[in-house]
């Protein structure tokens, strides 16, 4: 799944009004997180993901990590403040990637 410039600004501009609903903190990022990240994109499809000050893991490479596992899409980083999105494989929840493929 490779996202168009077009794509990735219709996202970033959905995804500026919400708010991080996961936070790393100083034990990483671990399969826990990485289970419920997944589950929250397979309702959501676009979640916002922050670093805490007191975590040792850098954006990049969490963005890194999310893609191979869980086969998502980082649209964003800024700071530490990253922007995750996955189409949903249930029809219900497929709000925003009916959007991006019409785009």
């Amino acid at each position: 799944m490779t996202l168009r410039g077009k794509q990735k600004r219709y996202l970033r501009s959905q995804a500026h009004h919400l708010q991080p609903i996961f936070q790393i903190g100083k034990n990483g990022l671990n399969d826990a997180v990485i289970v419920q990240i997944e589950e929250a994109l397979e309702k959501r499809e676009l979640v916002k993901v922050s670093l805490l000050q007191n975590t040792d893991e850098l954006a990049e490479e969490v963005a890194d990590v999310l893609e191979e596992k869980i086969h998502c899409e980082v649209v964003q980083i800024i700071g530490r403040v990253l922007v995750v999105y996955k189409p949903s494989s249930k029809e219900n929840y497929q709000k925003i990637s009916r959007e991006v493929t019409k785009i």
